[in-house]
């Protein structure tokens, strides 16, 4: 951690690989097997005719397919179909989101968490209250809050009289997004949204606890349960858990309960088995991040003689005592849109709205991110976006628009480090590769193409760029709906691996089509972004 200055502190964007590049490999090759077409499609040779045989694959039957394909540089459009068609795009609504952040608030911008105190001083008792005070930070940890923690003990203050005043009000009081589903309340992508928040690690998930439960020594003992952060925020009930023998079935389910900040861990676990960690939300972010503090105080000798309250405007005339600031924006991104964070998407979708009228609020952040789609030549009156991330249902969005976006964008100073935030297929690492990491291996698109991934149950989308086989680069939307099946991403990578595979511009076109297996054609009943499935799935 860099401090350019006492008490401000810079903070620059740690990751964590969770896998190994030998294991990203072996899932690719066990996730994707391509093939050659394996009887006559359409009666067209070219990119038409390569993409219509890809796109008649039996998993989209009774689907919905809205693909574009255009050059880089000239904008034609290769190949259309359904581009004007309104289809859910799951996380590729991000690509909206994140450009808009850095041309409205540019990539230097910072959160700020800051300690103000209001009262007199007498000697190191602040007699009056401190205000934690926060502008929508989704990346701010525990260790930072204790180093604001050690800045106020360090400015000479040993006792408050009063108590931890949390000012949350840059945003408004709105803590879920418009179509959020209810019962993904407890999971962790689906996390309150609130201008003062904690993330448990540097994968930054904001407004969550990490709950690792490993079994007992023997069957018949209770498991253990550790959380982190180590906070008394969150209550943990285990009394419908149990430690059985090895070899009996893993039935642990680890849930919040509803308005509640009680976690449940119920089920069994056998002695000997991995433990299972989940993530999981808090009720009120506010009260987390306040709660925090009030520890790390306590830690650092600084007592405070009541407790907190949320939702307290700063006076005008409080004094500055300590200050936090985030990584700057171009930096943000990657967790964000490598990982598909959807807090990261809220937040700055609020932040937005505050910049553009002074209301933290979706809406004014909507409005404000649709004048900019506007201004790219985006058609807003063919789309709709209900909120930052994606994860609401409610987002409509053609892939002819997405396209236009891919193709906008080129031109902005800031290009550079969004396409860098852009997951990368088949690149190990966490950090780059992202939600693409496993996809498109042994393939020449590998390395290649740079897409935001998106999926929900049903939906499914990815939209980027690749290089062809003679140096062409390319834009592509594909956005899938309305299927059955449990997965259609070999359909969407089996687009881009013969995009760059074939030379499109002699009209080269090396066909692959995705070989099914059985578990592909199966309906599903829940299916989310890859990267929400903690920890290591995808």
């Amino acid at each position: 951690m860099t401090r350019p200055e006492n008490p401000s502190r810079t903070r620059r964007p740690r990751t964590r690989p969770l896998l190994t590049s030998a294991v990203c490999v072996l899932a690719a090759s066990l996730a994707l097997t391509w093939s050659a077409p394996a009887g006559a499609g359409p009666s067209d040779s070219g990119l038409k005719g390569a993409v219509d045989t890809i796109l008649a694959d039996a998993r989209l039957t009774g689907g919905a397919a809205g693909v574009v394909i255009a050059d880089a540089e000239t904008g034609e459009r290769l190949y259309q179909r359904a581009g004007t068609d309104r289809l859910m795009p799951a996380s590729n609504t991000k690509l909206l989101t994140s450009a808009a952040a850095m041309a409205l608030l540019g990539p230097d911008h910072r959160y700020t968490t800051e300690v103000l105190s209001s009262g007199d001083r007498d000697g190191s008792t602040l007699d009056g209250d401190l205000h934690l005070r926060g502008d929508g930070d989704p990346t701010t940890l525990a260790e930072d809050y204790d180093a604001l923690a050690a800045d106020v003990a360090a400015s000479g203050i040993r006792r408050v009289s009063g108590r931890i005043l949390a000012d949350d009000t840059h945003f408004d009081a709105q803590r879920l997004g418009r179509g959020w589903a209810g019962d993904d309340e407890s999971s962790y992508y689906s996390a309150q949204i609130s201008a003062l928040t904690v993330a448990p690690d540097t994968d930054y998930d904001a407004g969550t606890v990490i709950v690792e439960v490993r079994p007992g020594a023997k069957p018949g003992d209770r498991p253990k349960v550790t959380v982190t952060p180590d906070t008394d925020y969150v209550r943990v009930d285990q009394k419908g858990s149990a430690t059985v023998a090895a070899g009996q079935p893993d039935t642990l389910a680890v849930e919040r309960r509803h308005g509640t900040n009680t976690i449940a861990v119920d089920g069994n676990i056998p002695v000997g088995a991995s433990a299972t960690k989940e993530w999981v939300t808090v009720w009120e972010p506010t009260g987390y991040a306040a709660a925090v503090f009030a520890d790390a105080l306590d830690r650092h000798g600084v007592r405070v003689a009541k407790s907190p309250r949320l939702g307290r405007a700063t006076p005008a005339d409080a004094r500055p005592v300590a200050v936090h600031r985030s990584m700057p924006l171009r930096e943000l991104l990657v967790p964000f849109m490598k990982l598909s964070n959807n807090m990261h998407a809220e937040a700055l979708t609020k932040t937005i709205g505050h910049r553009a009228t002074g209301r933290g609020a979706w809406g004014a952040g909507l409005a404000a991110i649709g004048g900019y789609l506007r201004q790219e030549g985006i058609a807003t009156d063919t789309l709709r976006q209900a909120d930052g991330s994606g994860l609401s249902r409610f987002n409509i969005v053609p892939a002819e628009q997405l396209v236009r976006l891919l193709l906008a964008v080129r031109a902005a100073p800031w290009y550079a480090d969004w396409h860098a935030a852009l997951p990368v297929a088949c690149a190990p690492d966490r950090a780059v590769g992202g939600t693409l990491r496993t996809r498109m291996c042994g393939t020449p698109a590998a390395l290649n193409t740079r897409a935001k991934t998106g999926s929900l149950t049903g939906a499914s989308a990815l939209s980027g760029y690749v290089k062809d086989a003679g140096g062409r680069e390319l834009v592509y939307a594909i956005v899938l709906n309305n299927y059955l099946a449990s997965s259609v991403k070999s359909v969407e990578d089996a687009i881009v691996v013969t995009l760059a595979r074939s030379d499109t511009a002699a009209e080269t076109i090396a066909t692959v089509v995705p070989r099914q297996s059985r578990a592909d054609r199966a309906p599903t009943a829940d299916q989310g972004e890859c990267a929400w499935r903690k920890p290591q799935f995808c």
